[in-house]
């Protein structure tokens, strides 16, 4: 054992020596001190959708005036996901609304408020927790949800994640999710296309390029 150890020794030794010490030091890096360094990765690859009518929701994800309508992005957001909405509605696509803990349908931001007959769940960052949404899913026949909302890392990350992970395909319009911050929306579309399990039922894409 003595001697195996210090052959060991001996051979870490040297690759320090013939590497100048940086041996040491990349074991002691982490992603923190690597931050200021880290490469952007590419873009995530966007595509044209075409969906099936019966087969498919849209999620309307916490749209309310105190989150929604405090958050500067997701309010430059509203045009393209009310014009989404009622291209769903028109083509007769189940519509499902979600809010967040201690609000009611009365907070949802008007231009993109409930119509009388659309289902709601309410929970947080994780609609399928403690909720009838995967029931009401179920029961209208669907495979394929497309999400829109706030936030991008809490909603759309969870509740997208979760719904891939029973099964359903998730369509995320890269336009129609929001945040407070630029970066949470880049690492959320970056995430939802590359996580294991996750990203092979996620299908990245804008609200001009779902077609009914």
């Amino acid at each position: 054992m003595g001697a195996r150890f210090t052959f060991i020794f001996a051979v870490v030794a040297a690759f320090g020596a013939a590497t100048g010490g940086t041996f040491s030091k990349a074991v002691a890096s982490d992603i923190l001190d690597e931050w200021a360094n880290v490469k952007t990765p590419a873009v995530p690859e966007i595509k044209t959708v075409t969906v099936e009518r019966g087969t498919t929701a849209l999620i309307m994800g916490d749209l309310m005036n105190q989150t929604c309508g405090k958050r500067p992005r997701c309010v430059a957001a509203l045009p393209a996901i009310k014009k989404l909405l009622g291209e769903a509605r028109a083509a007769k696509v189940a519509v499902i609304y979600s809010l967040p803990p201690n609000t009611t349908t009365a907070d949802f931001i008007a231009d993109v408020a409930p119509a009388a007959d659309e289902p709601s769940v309410q929970s947080g960052v994780d609609k399928f927790f403690k909720t009838n949404l995967e029931q009401i899913l179920k029961d209208k026949g669907i495979q394929t949800v497309i999400l829109v909302g706030t936030s991008a890392e809490g909603l759309v990350t969870y509740t997208g994640g979760v719904a891939a992970l029973r099964g359903f395909n998730v369509i995320i319009p890269a336009d129609g999710m929001a945040s407070v911050e630029a970066f949470a929306e880049q690492y959320v579309a970056w995430h939802m296309t590359h996580a294991p399990t996750i990203s092979p039922k996620v299908t990245l894409t804008r609200t001009d390029m779902i077609k009914f």
